[in-house]
């Protein structure tokens, strides 16, 4: 790993600076901010806290001299952690976001966000017996392109086979080529692709072997 760069175990303190990542990469996984000038932590809310609070021994952060610029983050049973989303996590969001309203056509990237914190999405590739767990990864453009996310990945697939997992799952959007390529050369084969248009989304899995690590 580049000398500049350390990946660690993510804090709660790093919440700021993960959901900062998460803001970066929001749109399609370009940057995104000002998409969400109004509510910068939308997407973090979704696809990074709750990982944090109940995955947090499957949650690395990578950081330089500037700061947090990337993350990994795992769950070893997707259906439990939407379980816990669903039961702990949401009721906060829909209490403190209200749904929007008028034609869906019209909304804003932000009032998407929020009807997703009232209508998730909590789908699960097939056949889930073979690639229960997950990963979701984000690196900001400077951490990119040095081949940190492929050692993070490793690292957190490694833990997460080392705790009897088959095979891990992970959702990203179909308009990321990029992603789509990094994936497919990492041993990721597409499984299932979900929606349509511009929220058409890729499902790929990965085997792991038993003794930790991807097969």
């Amino acid at each position: 790993m580049p000398e500049e760069f350390k990946t660690r175990k993510a804090t709660p303190a790093d919440r700021e600076a993960a959901y900062w990542v998460c803001l970066k990469t929001g749109d399609h996984g370009d940057e995104g901010e000002a998409l969400f000038t109004e509510d910068s932590d939308a997407l973090g809310r979704i696809y990074v806290g709750p990982y944090l609070k109940y995955e947090p021994d499957l949650a690395l952060v990578l950081e330089d001299g500037k700061g947090v610029c990337g993350y990994c983050l795992g769950a070893m049973d997707s259906r439990k952690l939407y379980d816990r989303y669903e039961q702990e996590w949401r009721p906060g969001l829909a209490r403190d976001f209200p749904e929007p309203g008028g034609d869906p056509s019209r909304w804003t990237p932000l009032e998407q966000v929020y009807h997703l914190y009232h209508h998730p999405d909590y789908y699960c590739p097939e056949p889930y017996d073979l690639y229960p767990s997950q990963l979701h990864i984000d690196l900001v453009p400077r951490a990119q392109g040095r081949g940190l996310g492929r050692r993070m990945i490793d690292e957190v697939a490694s833990k997460i086979a080392a705790k009897g997992s088959p095979g891990v799952h992970l959702g990203m959007s179909a308009k990321n080529d990029r992603a789509h390529r990094f994936y497919l050369k990492l041993g990721f084969e597409e499984l299932a692709r979900d929606g349509s248009g511009e929220n058409q989304a890729i499902y790929l899995g990965k085997r792991l072997n038993e003794g930790g690590g991807s097969a």
